[in-house]
């Protein structure tokens, strides 16, 4: 497995090696002794996991949960193709503000760590596109933030060609700027306490 750090602070991308014969693939998504190479501590007590299924176009969030209790996610596609958004959201961050992506699912087997503080998306680009998610924390609709993915801002880099569907939530989104403004977004400092190893996040966090 190989590990790479993104362009927002403490997130990671993990490609996974692939074994391909006649009957199909085997890979391993996620491999703790890598993974703590990379990061500098295992992976988060696994609270709950999820997954969604979603058509072309489809696009899931930007969404963030309060910090505290926070939210780490690890996330990889499982079918189909996506392509996955980091947003750095965590006020104080020194890559705050910053956007970066990954292509997931295909010939190739990659997951992204998020810790806790970092706003998640991504955007289907094949129809039945399915996402897997081990969380920190379980789904309270109270901690859940939705930032637009559509926000100038960001430079979100949507395909040509590609009309993003959106749920309800979702357009009427806020932006970056404005979430900041209210005083919504998670503290820096705040993130990396609650995402120490041996401190779980408690409570309930986020849903795509």
């Amino acid at each position: 497995m190989q590990a790479r750090e993104l362009n927002v602070a403490g997130a990671f991308e993990f490609t996974s090696a692939t074994f391909p014969d006649d009957r199909g693939l085997f890979a391993s998504p996620y491999e703790e002794k890598e993974f703590t190479a990379a990061v500098g501590h295992p992976l988060f007590p696994v609270v709950q996991s999820s997954h969604s299924v979603s058509r072309r176009g489809v696009v899931r969030g930007v969404h963030v949960t309060a910090t505290p209790p926070g939210q780490a996610q690890y996330v990889y596609c499982v079918g189909g193709r996506a392509l996955d958004v980091i947003v750095d959201t965590r006020v104080g961050s020194p890559t705050y503000g910053r956007t970066d992506t990954v292509l997931l699912g295909g010939d190739t087997v990659r997951a992204v760590y998020y810790p806790v503080g970092v706003g998640h998306a991504y955007i289907a680009l094949e129809d039945d596109t399915v996402m897997f998610y081990l969380l920190s924390a379980g789904h309270d609709p109270g901690s859940d933030l939705s930032l637009s993915a559509l926000d100038p801002a960001l430079g979100v880099p949507f395909p040509p060609g590609l009309e993003p569907v959106l749920s309800e939530r979702d357009r009427n989104a806020i932006t970056l700027a404005e979430a900041e403004a209210r005083g919504l977004l998670p503290r820096y400092d705040e993130c990396r306490a609650a995402g120490m190893p041996g401190r779980p996040s408690q409570g309930r966090g986020a849903r795509a």
